[in-house]
């Protein structure tokens, strides 16, 4: 008998570093980036119903039901598959919004595979991730879900294996405008390419560093509390900032003493998503 129901992890990632190259005819920008996973996130249950609706159960402000990467993501699947069946879907929603995490982008790739699973279509990852970039540049690197260094627009993934510390990530309380920051008349666009291996430590800068800090005192002020402590680094375009720890002892004593007065967590790194291996542990 097929499985109904299934609960599955949406976990976040960092862009270790974060490179413009150049910006392209069709107005996106040329990337390096380097991902990696984080063993926390959001969490979504899904129930197969068997009249073809797609009904998301959790309501998020100022995002309409139909243009929620959520169901976009299941009702492209359902269109391209031919699936007559229908999914009910509910989400326990801890990433932030804007944060430059991939919480979005995570909870579409969670989609795509959960709903993979339920509807059994035995769709490969390469179909899913063609799909998945569709819908947001970052949803490959969820679909295949290993630590990668990424190019094109985020799309060309190698796989890496980078350190897997302890990490701190604040969460400063302001959204972050990609278009925005990606639009800066400052925002560098001419770094020089760097080579996937090996694993890039001293090219670990984010270009779009300096316009976020300028632009939002918030993520300033986050960068400079953490630095004090270890390498504060953005990821993404933010607005979350993170620092790595050899222990995780390490990463909890600052995280007390940052979160008296900033919002933020602790969460070790991880070179294969934990959605990976919760769908492995089900095979």
């Amino acid at each position: 008998m097929s499985v109904q129901k299934l609960t599955l992890p949406s976990p976040a990632k960092l862009n270790l570093m974060l490179h413009i190259l150049g910006r392209r005819e069709d107005g996106y920008h040329e990337l390096q980036t380097l991902f990696q996973f984080l063993d926390y996130g959001d969490e979504l249950t899904f129930a197969v119903r068997d009249d073809g609706v797609v009904q998301l159960h959790t309501e998020f402000d100022g995002v309409p039901h139909d243009s929620n990467l959520i169901v976009r993501a299941a009702k492209k699947l359902q269109e391209q598959s031919g699936c007559p069946l229908g999914i009910d879907i509910w989400i326990d929603k801890i990433l932030p919004m804007g944060g430059g995490i991939g919480g979005g982008s995570s909870n579409a790739a969670t989609t795509l595979l959960g709903l993979n699973h339920l509807w059994q279509l035995g769709w490969d990852h390469d179909r899913l991730a063609a799909l998945g970039l569709t819908l947001g540049a970052d949803v490959p690197v969820f679909v295949r879900g290993h630590a990668a260094f990424a190019e094109g627009v985020g799309e060309k993934l190698t796989p890496v294996e980078p350190e897997e510390p302890w990490y701190v990530v604040l969460v400063p309380q302001v959204s972050v405008s990609t278009a925005e920051i990606f639009s800066d008349p400052l925002l560098t666009r001419n770094s020089s390419p760097i080579k996937v291996r090996p694993v890039p430590k001293g090219n670990s800068r984010n270009d779009c560093l300096p316009v976020v800090a300028r632009r939002y005192p918030e993520v300033r002020n986050a960068l400079n509390l953490l630095g004090k402590f270890t390498e504060a680094k953005l990821t993404g375009t933010g607005s979350c900032v993170f620092g790595g720890f050899p222990s995780k002892a390490e990463a909890d004593k600052v995280s007390a003493l940052l979160t008296e007065t900033l919002t933020g967590f602790v969460a070790k790194g991880s070179n294969v998503s934990m959605l990976h291996r919760k769908l492995q542990s089900l095979l």
